[in-house]
C-alpha cells in the first residue's frame, strides 16, 4: 500500500487527513486520551502544540511516530483494520533542502524489519519496502500540472509553518538550480503577532486565535486586538513579497501560484499587493500529500 506524508513544521499531513505536529511522550499509559499510540515501550499522544521547529526532522524520532500516527489512520480510512501491512512511503523536502537531505531523510523512515506498534488498542505490524523523497511545492502542483506544462515560467511559492520555499518551474519542469528557502513561514508571524498583542494590549493569546480572526471565524477578542492580528498579518505578506524581490523573484513579471497552508491565512493580504501580478492559489492544505502520491504511483509503475 502506497501512503504519502507531508511532515510540515505546523501540521501533518496525507492525502486524507490533517493533525497538528504536537507530540507527548508518556512513560505509562495515559488515563485519558482520543488518540493514543505505544511504540518501542512508550506511550504517545497527539497534542494541539506543534513541536519547536526543526530543519532536520531525523534528529530524534518524534517525526517517525507522527509518521506511524498518519499511517494508522490511512489505513483505518482506506482499508479499515488491518493488523499487517506491507507499505510504500512517499515524503518530501524543501527543494532548497532537498539534495542534501534526501537521502539522510529516506534512510530515517526505511526502518530495517517489521515495525510493531499499538494504535487505539489495535496492534499494527508494518514493513516499509521502500521510502520515495520528493521536493515540495513542486509536489503540489502536480495535481494541477495542466496548467504549467505550457507556462514559460511561474513561480512555486510554498508558505509554511516555518519557511517560505520558493521554486521557479520552466514549462512546468523543476528548475532546481532555482530555489530558495526563507524563514518567513507562519510560526514566525504568529509569534511576532503574540509578542506585539501582549505588548500593546497586555493579552496572552495563541495560535487558534490568530487563525480564527483571519478566518472570519467567531472569537471574543476586542476589536482592537483583531485589528492588530490583521495588521500585523498584513505587514508579515509585504515583508514575504520584499524578500523575494530580493532574491530576484518578481511577481509584477512572472505568475505564482501560491500553496501551503500559510497562502490560505494570508490570501486577502498576497491578492491585494500591487507587487502580485497573477497568482492562482491552492487552497487544499493538502496538496503536497496528494503530489506525492500521484510521484510516487508514477515511480511503482515504471519500476514494474
Amino acid at each position: 500500500m502506497l501512503i504519502a506524508i507531508d511532515h510540515g513544521n505546523y501540521a501533518i499531513k496525507t492525502p486524507s487527513f490533517s493533525f497538528v505536529s504536537g507530540l507527548a511522550e508518556h512513560t505509562v499509559r495515559p488515563p485519558m486520551s482520543d488518540e493514543l499510540m505505544e511504540y518501542e515501550g512508550r506511550y504517545w499522544t497527539l497534542t494541539g502544540k506543534r513541536l519547536s521547529y526543526m530543519r532536520d526532522k531525523t534528529q530524534d524520532d518524534r517525526f517517525f511516530v507522527l509518521s506511524l500516527f498518519a499511517i494508522a489512520k490511512e489505513l483505518e480510512s482506506t482499508r479499515g483494520y488491518t493488523p499487517v501491512q506491507q507499505i510504500d512511503l512517499a515524503v518530501g523536502l524543501p527543494p532548497e533542502h532537498y539534495g542534501v537531505l534526501k537521502d539522510k531523510f529516506a534512510a530515517y523512515f526505511k526502518r530495517n524489519g517489521v515495525i510493531r506498534f499499538v494504535y487505539n488498542e489495535r496492534p499494527y505490524s508494518i514493513l516499509i519496502n521502500s521510502v520515495r523523497v520528493f521536493p515540495q511545492a513542486y509536489a503540489a502542483v502536480v495535481p494541477e500540472s495542466s496548467k504549467v506544462v505550457h507556462t514559460l515560467r511561474v513561480f512555486v511559492i510554498d508558505i509554511g509553518g516555518y519557511t517560505t520555499d520558493v521554486l521557479l518551474l520552466r514549462n512546468g519542469k523543476p528548475d532546481l538550480q532555482y530555489c530558495r528557502s526563507l524563514e518567513t513561514g507562519i510560526i514566525t508571524m504568529h509569534n511576532e503577532i503574540v509578542r506585539k498583542v501582549n505588548a500593546l494590549h497586555d493579552m496572552r493569546i495563541e495560535d487558534e486565535h490568530i487563525s480564527a480572526v483571519l478566518r472570519g471565524q467567531e472569537t471574543i477578542l476586542p476589536a482592537d486586538v483583531q485589528e492588530t492580528i490583521r495588521a500585523e498579518t498584513q505587514k508579515h505578506a509585504k515583508r514575504i513579497l520584499d524578500e523575494l524581490r530580493e532574491l530576484q523573484v518578481d511577481l509584477r513579471s512572472n505568475p505564482a501560484i501560491f500553496i501551503g497552508g500559510g497562502s490560505i491565512l494570508l490570501r486577502p493580504f498576497l491578492e491585494s499587493s500591487s507587487l502580485v501580478a497573477k497568482a492562482e492559489f491552492i487552497s487544499s492544505p493538502n496538496a503536497n500529500a496528494l503530489g506525492y502520491e500521484m510521484l510516487a504511483q508514477a515511480a511503482l509503475r515504471s519500476a514494474r
